[in-house]
């Protein structure tokens, strides 16, 4: 009878605790923590970053200009990072890592 009970209660626990993070998401400030690591690594030879970054030499827009483009959502993002573009490296991007970006570049949002 105890070792049934202490599975209903292991159980339990962590049904609620799955609850508590249902989406499956991490954290958004974590998540952007590491989208700005993975820009700094890939994405900063062509695109101004950060908030105060300089532009890139190169045409490709700011990320401050990408993320405050009325379209610009999280889906738009994660859609468009899947999508192959002439003028952008074929770098193959992850769920997570894609993730990780879409949430770093719309903390650059300007309200």
């Amino acid at each position: 009878m105890r070792i049934f009970v202490v599975i209903v209660v292991a159980a339990a626990a962590l049904f609620f605790i799955r609850l508590h993070n249902a989406s499956g998401i991490t954290l958004t400030s974590d998540s952007a923590t590491r989208g700005h690591r993975l820009a700094e690594a890939w994405c900063k030879q062509c695109h101004a970053i950060g908030k105060t970054t300089a532009r890139a030499a190169t045409a490709a827009m700011a990320f401050t200009e990408i993320a405050s483009q009325p379209s610009t959502t999280a889906l738009s993002l994660k859609v468009f990072l899947r999508t192959s573009h002439p003028s952008m490296p074929n770098i193959v991007i992850g769920p997570d890592e894609s993730d990780d970006l879409v949430n770093y570049i719309l903390t650059l949002k300007r309200r």
